[in-house]
């Protein structure tokens, strides 16, 4: 279960109250292109320090890390 006010209201939209966002919806809420954020999970392991679970061949970004990262609390 999520906490729902330490998370910016457009990521809340976003993530219509899920623990996880797929990737293009990661994309949407951090401005960037899709593939950007796959090329970096490809090279690195992990996108702006925010590691992935991974569902059959889909990618799932916990809304959590990504609130802490809009909000200036995880490193770029």
């Amino acid at each position: 279960m999520q906490v729902t006010s330490n998370i910016p209201p457009a990521l809340a939209a976003i993530s219509a109250g899920r623990d996880h966002i797929n990737t293009s919806e990661f994309a949407r809420a951090t401005d960037r292109a899709g593939q950007t954020i796959r090329k970096n999970y490809c090279y690195t392991g992990h996108c702006f320090g925010i590691r992935p679970i991974k569902f059959g061949n889909r990618l799932l970004w916990p809304v959590a890390q990504i609130a802490a990262l809009l909000s200036g609390g995880a490193s770029a």
